[in-house]
């Protein structure tokens, strides 16, 4: 198949993704398929990807490592002139003519369903959720209202509009305060104290002007991804030093994941049936991940789902992929081929 990736985009994530269409980008080239890696902000007249099918052949691969910092947006928007547009010259015309676009894109127009609309109306497939559900995943505020309602715990939370709320008296600490559309944990800072809420909502609005401030729940962390409508083993996460930041997420050695986590059957159960009631009631695609964490009482709280998630090489999907046999080549081509 001819297959185009799609990563990098004007996101907080960016980085993220740039590693996330490499690697795939290199697995589809093993299973034998033409493929041409592209960035979607900075579209065909780039200097760093060029817009050419790759296949065994070519003899090439892609390498991209993330860095410990996220990357200066406005930097990569004057590089292009502050051009509006968030997709690149030429990348529609381009995936009009691939097979499939594998969405490798984390956060922003990647994940809110926008991209996913444009790519509908030009009759574009792709892989992953359609618009819908990516906009109910990636609005934080709309999924826990939906999966609260279909009696599924979620820490406790208070939407924000910055621009016009200005009243936080009824807050609650321990907190945590994030945007309400971001992923990553970009923007997310823990509050111990009251004194502390001002500078976290000014942290969280460099990103966006609506914020969720959330109950923090202390305990165990895990995530379970979903393939095929089916769960995959759960994975447990747990950082060496403070939470499970942008920094402790993609810097290799700094959080120990353990695959299949050390669980009763009974945890697990409900970890794994839980996941997939969220994917089903979000209205996800063929894969995605869910976030939990687990309280001293083992109640198994949500904390949002991923329409999209990362496959870097510090990932958590790939981890439980290959608790269950599946290599990562074999889960790239699984996605490509669930259109």
């Amino acid at each position: 198949m001819k297959i185009i990736v799609l990563a990098g985009g004007l996101s907080p994530e960016r980085d993220v993704s740039l590693s996330s269409g490499a690697l795939i980008s290199n697995a589809l080239i093993e299973k034998g398929h033409d493929v041409m890696l592209l960035d979607l902000y900075l579209g065909i007249n780039n200097k760093h990807i060029e817009p050419a099918y790759i296949n065994l052949k070519s003899n090439k691969t892609f390498s991209y490592l993330v860095p410990p910092e996220e990357p200066d947006l406005d930097a990569i928007k004057a590089s292009v002139n502050n051009r509006g547009s968030l997709i690149g010259d030429g990348i529609i015309d381009l995936c009009k003519e691939a097979d499939v676009v594998f969405l490798a894109l984390h956060g922003s127009i990647g994940e809110n369903g926008k991209l996913q609309a444009v790519l509908d109306i030009n009759g574009i497939k792709y892989t992953g959720t359609g618009y819908v559900g990516s906009l109910l995943a990636m609005d934080k505020d709309l999924s826990k209202k939906l999966i609260l309602s279909n009696n599924i715990l979620t820490p406790h939370w208070k939407y924000v509009d910055l621009q016009t709320d200005t009243d936080f008296d009824d807050i609650n600490y321990p907190c945590v305060v994030k945007p309400c559309s971001c992923g990553s944990s970009v923007g997310v800072t823990m509050v111990e104290t009251p004194s502390e809420l001002n500078s976290a909502i000014e942290f969280a609005k460099k990103y966006e002007n609506s914020v969720i401030i959330e109950e923090k729940i202390v305990g165990r962390e895990f995530s379970v991804g979903i393939l095929n409508g089916e769960a995959l083993p759960v994975i447990e996460i747990k950082p060496l030093i403070g939470f499970y930041d942008y920094k402790n997420k993609y810097q290799k050695g700094l959080t120990g994941e353990i695959c299949p986590a050390n669980i009763s059957n009974e945890i697990r159960y409900l970890l794994q049936n839980s996941a997939v009631k969220v994917h089903n009631l979000l209205r996800l695609g063929f894969y995605s991940r869910i976030d939990f964490i687990l309280d001293q009482s083992n109640n198994a709280y949500c904390l949002e789902a991923n329409t999209l998630p990362g496959m870097t090489p510090t990932s958590l999907l790939p981890q439980e992929a290959l608790a269950n046999d599946i290599t990562y080549s074999d889960l790239c081509e699984k996605i490509a081929f669930a259109i």
